[in-house]
Protein backbone atom coordinates (compact mmCIF):
# COMPACT_ATOMS: atom_id res chain seq x y z
CA UNK A 1 0.00 0.00 0.00
CA UNK A 2 2.79 2.06 0.64
CA UNK A 3 4.23 1.91 -2.93
CA UNK A 4 1.10 2.84 -4.12
CA UNK A 5 1.01 6.25 -1.70
CA UNK A 6 4.24 6.97 -2.93
CA UNK A 7 3.59 6.76 -6.22
CA UNK A 8 0.83 8.95 -5.99
CA UNK A 9 2.74 11.49 -4.15
CA UNK A 10 5.51 11.10 -7.12
CA UNK A 11 3.05 11.96 -9.80
CA UNK A 12 1.09 14.57 -8.12
CA UNK A 13 4.69 16.86 -7.35
CA UNK A 14 6.11 15.82 -10.64
CA UNK A 15 3.14 17.01 -12.75
CA UNK A 16 2.99 20.10 -10.17
CA UNK A 17 6.42 21.63 -10.70
CA UNK A 18 8.68 20.16 -13.89
CA UNK A 19 6.50 17.62 -15.36
CA UNK A 20 4.18 20.67 -15.91
CA UNK A 21 6.15 22.65 -18.02
CA UNK A 22 6.82 19.51 -20.12
CA UNK A 23 4.37 18.51 -20.93
CA UNK A 24 2.06 21.22 -21.43
CA UNK A 25 4.50 22.06 -23.80
CA UNK A 26 4.24 18.59 -25.64
CA UNK A 27 0.56 18.64 -25.23
CA UNK A 28 0.44 22.50 -26.97
CA UNK A 29 1.67 23.13 -30.14
CA UNK A 30 4.83 25.18 -29.12
CA UNK A 31 8.24 24.48 -30.10
CA UNK A 32 9.57 21.38 -28.67
CA UNK A 33 12.36 18.84 -29.28
CA UNK A 34 12.30 15.74 -31.25
CA UNK A 35 11.81 13.41 -28.38
CA UNK A 36 8.77 15.44 -27.68
CA UNK A 37 7.37 15.76 -31.23
CA UNK A 38 7.59 12.32 -31.89
CA UNK A 39 5.47 11.84 -28.09
CA UNK A 40 2.96 14.48 -29.07
CA UNK A 41 2.21 13.02 -32.31
CA UNK A 42 1.81 9.86 -30.49
CA UNK A 43 -0.68 11.38 -28.04
CA UNK A 44 -2.64 12.81 -30.55
CA UNK A 45 -3.15 9.74 -32.46
CA UNK A 46 -4.74 8.37 -29.38
CA UNK A 47 -6.78 11.66 -28.90
CA UNK A 48 -7.66 10.76 -33.07
CA UNK A 49 -8.29 7.42 -32.48
CA UNK A 50 -10.64 7.94 -29.26
CA UNK A 51 -12.47 10.82 -31.18
CA UNK A 52 -13.42 8.51 -34.19
CA UNK A 53 -14.65 5.89 -32.43
CA UNK A 54 -17.13 7.88 -30.57
CA UNK A 55 -18.00 10.19 -33.48
CA UNK A 56 -18.57 7.03 -35.56
CA UNK A 57 -21.17 6.28 -33.02
CA UNK A 58 -23.16 8.96 -33.80
CA UNK A 59 -24.25 9.78 -30.05
CA UNK A 60 -21.58 12.21 -28.52
CA UNK A 61 -24.12 15.12 -28.42
CA UNK A 62 -25.39 15.69 -25.11
CA UNK A 63 -23.60 12.07 -24.24
CA UNK A 64 -21.99 11.86 -20.31
CA UNK A 65 -18.85 11.22 -20.39
CA UNK A 66 -15.64 11.57 -17.84
CA UNK A 67 -12.46 12.05 -18.69
CA UNK A 68 -10.26 10.66 -16.00
CA UNK A 69 -6.54 11.87 -16.07
CA UNK A 70 -7.47 14.70 -18.42
CA UNK A 71 -4.40 15.89 -18.44
CA UNK A 72 -4.61 20.04 -20.07
CA UNK A 73 -7.65 18.77 -21.96
CA UNK A 74 -6.61 17.01 -25.19
CA UNK A 75 -9.48 15.02 -24.91
CA UNK A 76 -12.07 17.17 -23.03
CA UNK A 77 -12.22 20.19 -25.04
CA UNK A 78 -12.80 18.22 -28.33
CA UNK A 79 -15.73 15.60 -26.61
CA UNK A 80 -17.21 19.42 -25.38
CA UNK A 81 -16.77 20.36 -28.74
CA UNK A 82 -18.48 17.93 -30.04
CA UNK A 83 -21.54 17.73 -27.91
CA UNK A 84 -20.42 15.83 -25.28
CA UNK A 85 -21.48 16.74 -21.25
CA UNK A 86 -17.84 16.38 -20.02
CA UNK A 87 -16.73 15.69 -16.54
CA UNK A 88 -12.47 15.70 -16.34
CA UNK A 89 -10.10 15.47 -13.66
CA UNK A 90 -6.56 15.26 -13.31
CA UNK A 91 -4.12 14.58 -9.77
CA UNK A 92 -2.43 17.69 -10.84
CA UNK A 93 -4.60 21.19 -10.10
CA UNK A 94 -2.08 22.82 -12.49
CA UNK A 95 -2.94 20.70 -15.40
CA UNK A 96 -6.37 21.30 -14.24
CA UNK A 97 -5.94 24.68 -14.29
CA UNK A 98 -4.36 24.88 -17.94
CA UNK A 99 -7.34 22.56 -19.17
CA UNK A 100 -9.72 25.19 -17.84
CA UNK A 101 -8.36 27.83 -19.79
CA UNK A 102 -7.53 26.17 -22.43
CA UNK A 103 -11.23 25.05 -23.09
CA UNK A 104 -12.30 28.51 -22.42
CA UNK A 105 -10.15 30.06 -24.84
CA UNK A 106 -11.23 27.27 -27.89
CA UNK A 107 -14.88 27.36 -26.62
CA UNK A 108 -16.09 30.32 -27.18
CA UNK A 109 -19.97 29.95 -27.77
CA UNK A 110 -20.67 26.41 -25.82
CA UNK A 111 -20.26 25.16 -22.51
CA UNK A 112 -17.15 24.15 -20.82
CA UNK A 113 -16.49 20.60 -19.50
CA UNK A 114 -16.53 20.37 -15.49
CA UNK A 115 -12.82 19.96 -14.45
CA UNK A 116 -11.45 18.69 -10.75
CA UNK A 117 -8.53 18.13 -9.28
CA UNK A 118 -8.45 14.67 -7.86
CA UNK A 119 -7.13 11.15 -7.93
CA UNK A 120 -8.80 8.29 -9.75
CA UNK A 121 -10.05 7.10 -6.73
CA UNK A 122 -11.59 9.63 -5.15
CA UNK A 123 -14.08 10.27 -8.34
CA UNK A 124 -17.55 9.50 -7.78
CA UNK A 125 -20.77 10.02 -10.24
CA UNK A 126 -21.94 7.78 -13.17
CA UNK A 127 -21.25 8.29 -16.66
CA UNK A 128 -22.42 6.83 -19.90
CA UNK A 129 -18.20 6.30 -20.68
CA UNK A 130 -15.86 6.97 -18.52
CA UNK A 131 -12.32 7.17 -20.60
CA UNK A 132 -9.06 7.08 -19.00
CA UNK A 133 -5.76 7.31 -21.38
CA UNK A 134 -2.40 6.85 -20.87
CA UNK A 135 -2.75 7.19 -16.66
CA UNK A 136 -2.10 2.83 -16.10
CA UNK A 137 1.59 3.49 -16.97
CA UNK A 138 1.76 5.37 -13.04
CA UNK A 139 -0.14 2.01 -11.47
CA UNK A 140 2.18 -0.86 -10.86
CA UNK A 141 0.36 -3.69 -11.56
CA UNK A 142 -0.90 -4.91 -8.08
CA UNK A 143 -2.76 -1.46 -7.56
CA UNK A 144 -4.20 -1.05 -11.29
CA UNK A 145 -6.71 -3.82 -11.11
CA UNK A 146 -8.33 -2.23 -8.55
CA UNK A 147 -7.96 0.93 -9.99
CA UNK A 148 -9.75 -0.05 -13.17
CA UNK A 149 -12.69 -1.76 -11.00
CA UNK A 150 -13.40 1.68 -9.62
CA UNK A 151 -13.39 3.46 -12.99
CA UNK A 152 -15.45 0.88 -14.01
CA UNK A 153 -18.19 1.24 -11.72
CA UNK A 154 -18.38 4.80 -12.72
CA UNK A 155 -19.34 3.68 -16.01
CA UNK A 156 -22.94 2.78 -17.33
CA UNK A 157 -22.34 1.72 -20.90
CA UNK A 158 -18.84 2.24 -21.64
CA UNK A 159 -15.56 2.19 -20.76
CA UNK A 160 -12.10 3.27 -22.40
CA UNK A 161 -8.80 2.96 -21.39
CA UNK A 162 -5.40 3.24 -22.72
CA UNK A 163 -1.83 1.23 -20.81
CA UNK A 164 1.61 0.86 -22.21
CA UNK A 165 1.76 -3.02 -23.41
CA UNK A 166 3.77 -5.39 -21.22
CA UNK A 167 5.47 -7.32 -24.19
CA UNK A 168 8.94 -8.55 -24.38
CA UNK A 169 10.00 -5.53 -26.39
CA UNK A 170 9.06 -3.23 -24.40
CA UNK A 171 9.80 -4.31 -21.53
CA UNK A 172 13.43 -4.16 -23.10
CA UNK A 173 13.37 -0.96 -24.24
CA UNK A 174 12.31 0.51 -20.47
CA UNK A 175 15.24 -1.47 -18.83
CA UNK A 176 17.51 0.55 -21.81
CA UNK A 177 15.90 3.67 -20.93
CA UNK A 178 16.76 2.75 -16.76
CA UNK A 179 20.35 3.08 -17.35
CA UNK A 180 19.84 6.89 -18.40
CA UNK A 181 19.07 8.86 -15.10
CA UNK A 182 19.70 12.76 -14.65
CA UNK A 183 16.99 15.20 -15.72
CA UNK A 184 15.01 12.95 -18.16
CA UNK A 185 13.49 10.68 -15.29
CA UNK A 186 10.33 11.44 -14.97
CA UNK A 187 8.09 9.03 -12.70
CA UNK A 188 8.29 5.44 -12.29
CA UNK A 189 6.32 3.66 -15.74
CA UNK A 190 4.95 0.61 -15.41
CA UNK A 191 3.72 -1.71 -17.91
CA UNK A 192 0.84 -3.87 -18.19
CA UNK A 193 0.41 -7.28 -19.79
CA UNK A 194 -2.70 -6.64 -22.16
CA UNK A 195 -4.51 -10.38 -21.05
CA UNK A 196 -4.73 -8.72 -17.45
CA UNK A 197 -6.48 -5.93 -18.78
CA UNK A 198 -8.94 -7.61 -20.30
CA UNK A 199 -9.31 -9.96 -17.59
CA UNK A 200 -10.23 -7.43 -15.26
CA UNK A 201 -12.63 -5.76 -17.49
CA UNK A 202 -14.55 -9.11 -18.63
CA UNK A 203 -14.82 -10.42 -15.23
CA UNK A 204 -16.57 -6.92 -14.01
CA UNK A 205 -19.29 -8.00 -16.85
CA UNK A 206 -17.82 -5.93 -19.71
CA UNK A 207 -17.39 -7.10 -23.33
CA UNK A 208 -14.38 -5.73 -25.37
CA UNK A 209 -15.46 -4.01 -27.95
CA UNK A 210 -12.77 -2.41 -30.21
CA UNK A 211 -8.86 -2.25 -30.22
CA UNK A 212 -5.91 -0.10 -31.78
CA UNK A 213 -2.01 0.31 -30.80
CA UNK A 214 -0.60 3.52 -31.69
CA UNK A 215 2.76 4.06 -31.46
CA UNK A 216 5.55 6.17 -32.62
CA UNK A 217 9.40 5.65 -31.91
CA UNK A 218 8.91 7.32 -28.59
CA UNK A 219 4.93 6.41 -27.44
CA UNK A 220 3.20 3.40 -27.28
CA UNK A 221 -0.26 2.72 -25.94
CA UNK A 222 -2.67 0.46 -26.49
CA UNK A 223 -6.14 1.14 -26.54
CA UNK A 224 -9.12 -0.68 -25.40
CA UNK A 225 -12.81 -0.07 -25.38
CA UNK A 226 -15.36 -2.45 -23.20
CA UNK A 227 -18.91 -2.43 -23.13
CA UNK A 228 -22.07 -3.75 -21.44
Amino acid sequence: MTNAVDDKSVVREYFNATGFDRWRRIYGDGKVNKVQRDIRKGHQQTIDTVMAWLEADGNLKGLSICDAGCGVGSLSIPLAQAGAVVTASDISQKMVGEAHERAIATLLAGPVPSFQASDLESLTGKYHTVICLDVLIHYPQDKAAAMIEHLSSLAESRVILSFAPKTAFYTALKKVGSFFPGPSKTTRAYLHAEKDVVQVLESLGWKIERKAMNKTQFYFSRLIEAVR
